[in-house]
């Protein structure tokens, strides 16, 4: 069997290679893996709220104390830090940008599944977008439209010379790029760790059934590490998405630049 695996011509990678066939419809009601993968997580976050909250104990079992912890640890490291205690009514909108990228990420390193639903552009730029909109739509209600732009664009203590330079630098990272560095940092990073573990996994298949074979365990104990760090990566990815909106939340409603 390994000589006739072996032996198989190579066919090259294409963009083919990432567009799944519909399960059911057609079109844009197409029902494929993708969106499959996006039931999981709806339901999945539906039913750990309800789970754990649904009829909350005094003395919490371990699922309520951790689901708990989570929502103290974003109310205390992430919405505290970054807003302050004004902030408190958009701890809903974090808890969600937190688990729900949790869910996706981690469906990566599942048994049976291994594709992290983030990997695919489109979720990343939906919440970028919608955190977007949010924290603009909080400035522009906080100061109105004239008074958000001068908060955002004119930074007190430039030389007058320079205003005009530091304005565009101002309009384009907070208005333009914003958005578009939410989406490529938690994209890129899940479509490099799901590339890795691609690598290592079959790598080590292919030299484990090949020659040297112990190189091959030797890359697959490494690709279990591997697993084990996007793990890391998956809590790290949610943390950092949910902070970053936390402190352009914070930084539109700021009564100074």
């Amino acid at each position: 069997m390994t000589p006739a695996f072996l032996a198989v011509a190579f066919e090259k990678p294409t963009t083919k290679d990432f567009v799944w066939p519909c399960w059911f419809g057609h079109g844009v009601f197409c029902y494929n893996l993708i969106l499959f993968l996006l039931t999981l997580v709806f339901i999945a976050f539906i039913l750990m709220f309800v789970v754990a909250f649904q009829r909350p104990k005094m003395v919490p079992g371990k699922f309520q104390a951790a689901m708990e912890m989570g929502i103290e640890f974003i109310r205390d490291q992430i919405l505290l830090q970054m807003i302050g205690p004004e902030g408190l009514g958009w701890l809903p909108f974090l808890c969600t940008l937190f688990f729900f990228i949790f869910l996706g990420n981690i469906l990566e390193v599942l048994p049976g599944i291994g594709f992290p639903l983030n990997s695919r552009i489109a979720f990343p730029a939906i919440m970028a977008l919608t955190s977007w909109v949010i924290y603009n739509g909080v400035g522009i209600k906080r100061h109105g439209l004239g008074g958000y732009l001068k908060l955002v664009l004119f930074p007190p203590g430039v030389p007058i010379l320079l205003v005009p330079l530091i304005a565009l630098i101002e309009f384009v990272s907070v208005i333009v790029i914003r958005p578009i560095t939410l989406t490529i940092r938690l994209f890129a990073n899940m479509v490099a760790g799901h590339l890795l573990l691609i690598v290592f996994f079959l790598g080590s298949y292919a030299l484990v059934t090949g020659f040297p074979y112990v190189v091959g365990l030797v890359s697959g104990a490494f690709g279990v590490v591997l697993v084990g760090f996007e793990i890391f990566v998956s809590v790290l990815q949610a943390f950092i998405f949910a902070i970053l909106t936390a402190s352009y939340i914070g930084g539109a409603m700021a009564t100074e630049h």
